[in-house]
Formats: structure tokens, sequence, C-alpha cells
């Protein structure tokens, strides 16, 4: 027996809208998407929603109904008194496109931010092998829909915008428990759900379980186990005690860094990572060795795993990201890496090294490798000599002349690219940028006449 039912639903974009009064007709047996359909089809064409399979499996029919999470496709009619008024508004923890549509590419970018199975080196394919109750123990989280509904209503990121950043939510704690429990998985994930994905902004309210269409135990099965294996890893005092024992490989390797022996430093530093591959010291050291070598793409693969391990610490992150950048535009310069197979990873890198900085000056080396690495030269040479003033670090000194030495002479402008380049070779003689980019300027007549380095200001 069909009755007319009273909704209303949100009419609007992402700049202003309100709830709609409608009336309409429901048949026995239909859903809430029925409803809407009819409604699209009989009041308001222009409303929009999205959906796909209308049966529960691809989570893309999400909204909130009555102030609750749910799937508009699993969400029966007969839920609700004929007499009550039924309200349909998008997802609130998301930005609305329009009507019950909304922006969850947030989603999507924390997926990318969760590094993916990481099976053991001396395995090949086809040599994996798992006990079934291994397999039993995460299949459960294999099934989530990625409707979001869990996302949208953790009030971590529901009531605040601005931990957007630095909170994965619970769809992704699930994948990271999944892999972390994944006995051929060799990657710390439990570390890295701390530091870097915000394991411990979650206070485990179990709003996300309780509103999972798929009915899996995010909080009881995947949330809790892992806050349990970060104590276990972080705060046990025999643990602690046996982490910091073979960290005299990482201290060792620093010093072999320190003192030029950049192949010592890096057999070290791998050393130390095969005992601990989150360490970000060794990450450092090994990068760094890497450059020295002028093995820029190598080290730019070093320098990616150590934005993936530096935490939420504003400093370490933003140290990580513009190392990582300079890396990546090192490697282009030199002929190592593609600039078109790299330009989105450099943009993005430096867009978010930049949002951590505390002035404007601190990426203006790398802002003038960037330009010139685009041929850009007026403009490298600009952010070049706007970093030299403020170089304090002698290396760091001599790669900016390097590049306002290569934009100069792209300019014409021989004398002057002469003497930056001299200066950079008196700073720092061995410098791998140095061999990549002579032929270039001595194709262009520059040529390094090196003075006393006594005579270069270093603040």
């Amino acid at each position: 027996m069909g009755y007319n039912a009273r909704f209303k639903v949100w009419r609007g974009d992402n700049t202003d809208g309100d709830l709609e009064d409608f009336t309409v007709e429901v048949n026995e047996g239909e859903v809430v998407l029925d409803v809407i359909h009819r409604l699209q089809a009989t009041q308001t064409p222009d409303l929009a929603v999205r959906w796909n399979c209308k049966a529960g499996k691809c989570g893309s029919c999400s909204a909130e109904i009555n102030g609750r999470p749910r799937l508009l496709c699993m969400t029966r009619m007969s839920a609700f008194a004929e007499d009550e008024v039924v309200s349909v508004t998008p997802l609130r923890a998301f930005p609305v496109v329009k009507d019950l549509v909304t922006d969850v590419s947030f989603n999507y970018e924390k997926a990318r931010q969760v590094p993916a199975f990481a099976p053991p080196p001396e395995l090949a394919l086809g040599e994996y092998r798992m006990d079934q109750l291994d397999v039993e123990r995460s299949q459960e989280f294999r099934k989530c829909i990625e409707c979001f509904l869990c996302q949208d209503t953790c009030h971590v990121v529901r009531d605040h915008e601005e931990n957007k950043e630095s909170f994965a939510g619970p769809r992704f704690f699930i994948r990271l428990a999944e892999l972390d429990m994944h006995p051929l998985d060799v990657r710390d994930r439990t570390r890295e759900a701390q530091e870097t994905h915000g394991l411990g902004m979650c206070n485990i309210t179990k709003c996300c379980t309780e509103v999972c269409p798929e009915h899996i135990k995010i909080t009881d099965n995947a949330i809790i186990p892992m806050k349990e294996r970060v104590v276990d890893t972080r705060y046990d005092p025999l643990v602690w005690l046996g982490n910091k024992i073979p960290r005299r490989s990482g201290a060792a390797a620093s010093r072999s860094l320190h003192s030029g022996d950049v192949t010592t430093a890096e057999a070290q530093a791998r050393g130390r990572l095969r005992q601990k591959p989150t360490d970000t010291t060794a990450l450092t050291t090994l990068q760094q060795a890497l450059h020295g070598q002028g093995r820029f793409a190598d080290a730019a693969g070093a320098s990616r795993s150590r934005v993936e391990h530096a935490g939420r610490v504003r400093t370490a992150r933003q140290g990580a990201l513009a190392a990582h950048a300079w890396e990546l535009l090192c490697a282009v310069e030199s002929g190592q890496l593609d600039l078109d197979g790299v330009e989105d990873e450099i943009a993005t890198t430096l867009q978010q090294a930049q949002r951590l900085t505390s002035t404007g000056t601190v990426l203006a080396g790398t802002h003038a490798l960037h330009h010139l690495v685009h041929g850009r030269l007026a403009e490298a040479a600009e952010h070049a000599r706007e970093a030299i003033v403020w170089d304090r670090d002698r290396a760091t000194r001599a790669d900016d002349l390097v590049t306002l030495s290569e934009g100069l002479a792209g300019l014409g402008e021989s004398e002057e690219a002469a003497s930056a380049l001299a200066e950079s070779q008196s700073l720092w003689p061995d410098n791998p940028r140095l061999a990549g980019v002579r032929s270039n300027l001595d194709d262009m007549n520059v040529h390094g006449r090196p003075t006393p380095a006594a005579s270069v200001d270093e603040g």
C-alpha cells in the first residue's frame, strides 16, 4: 500500500543552500534512493545525487538521513513512520559539490599516503605462504566498500577541519591494521599509524563502527589493537632499550658522512635501515651520502622515504619535504630523472613545504632551481640572489651560487656568472652538482676562477 511521505532534501552548492520540502509517493518495499529518484523524475530533475549499484556494494550513495550517516540504497522507507518527516542531507565532513554530492577527494589523498604492501625482498612472486588463520585475521577489513560513512561520522574530522592534514581516519586505520597484521608485510606500520596518520587522535568512541554498513568492527578489531601495538613499541621500557642498542650503526653512518666518506656512510646507513626501516636519521644520512656521490635520483628515493616517516612535527616534516623537492630538482637538472615524470610530485612537495615554512626565504634556493629546470632564467637568478642573502650554511650557499651562475649564463651575463661560479668552487670544490653543470657553463664560455675562501662572508 502506497502513501505520501514528507521529505526535506538539502539543495545547494559549496556557496549556499538550504532544506527544501517535498511530498512524494512511497510504495511498499522501497528504499530512500527510490524516493530520491522519483523526486528527480517528477518534481526536481536537477537534483544531484551520486549512486551506482543500488545494492550496498559500491558505497556511492552515502548521505545523512535524519542526521545519521547511511547508504540511501540500504535504508528502507519502512524504517520510518508514515507521518515522519525524512530529511536527507549531504555528508557533513566533506565539501558540498551540489545538493547531495560531496567532494570526498580527501579520502583518496589519504589513500595515497598509505604505502603499499611490502613483502620480504628475498621472496619472489609465487613464493608467498600464509596460514588460513592469518588470512581470516585481516579478511574482515577487506570488506570495506569505501562509502566513507565512518570518515563522515568521526568527530576528529567532522568537527575539526584543521585535523584533516594529520589524521587519516578510521577507513585508513583498518587499511594500516590489515597490512600491519599481514604476516608477510615487513614495513613498520605501527609507528607510521601513530606518527604520520594520527592514530593517537582517535579516542575510540566507536561511532565509526556503528555506521559501517559492512559491520566491520573498526574500533575493536583494528584501532584498539593498533593502539596496543603503539604502546608496546613506543613505551615499553625493554623495547625502548632494545631499539637504542643498534642505533650505534646510525651514529657511525653520520660520522662517516661528516668525515667525507660518503660510500661508507651509505653502507652503514643501509645497514641501520635493514634493522629499522623508519629511522629518519639513517634515511637523512643515506640521502646526503647518495647526493654526495652525485646519485640524485637515488637520493630522491631516500628523501621520499624520509617524508613518509617524518611524522607530524612541523620542523621535521618541513625539512624532509624541502630536501625531497631539492633532490628531485637536482636529479632533473642532471638528467637522471625526466621532468615530465616528476613535475607533479615536485610541485606538490614544494607546496606542502611552503605551507610549513616560517619565512618566505626558507625555500628561495629551491624555488630558484625549480625555475631553472623550467627554463625561467630571470626568475631563477632573482630567487637565487634572494637565497644567497640569507644563506648561512657553506654548502647551501655554494649550491645557490651554482644556480645563480647557470641562470646568469643563460641570460648572457657571462662575467657575473663566472664570478658566482668561482665563489661556489671556493666554498665547495667537490660539489656533485658542479660536475653536471660545468660542461654546460664551459659551452657558454663561463669558467670559474677560484677565489680565496676567506673572502666569502658566511655570516
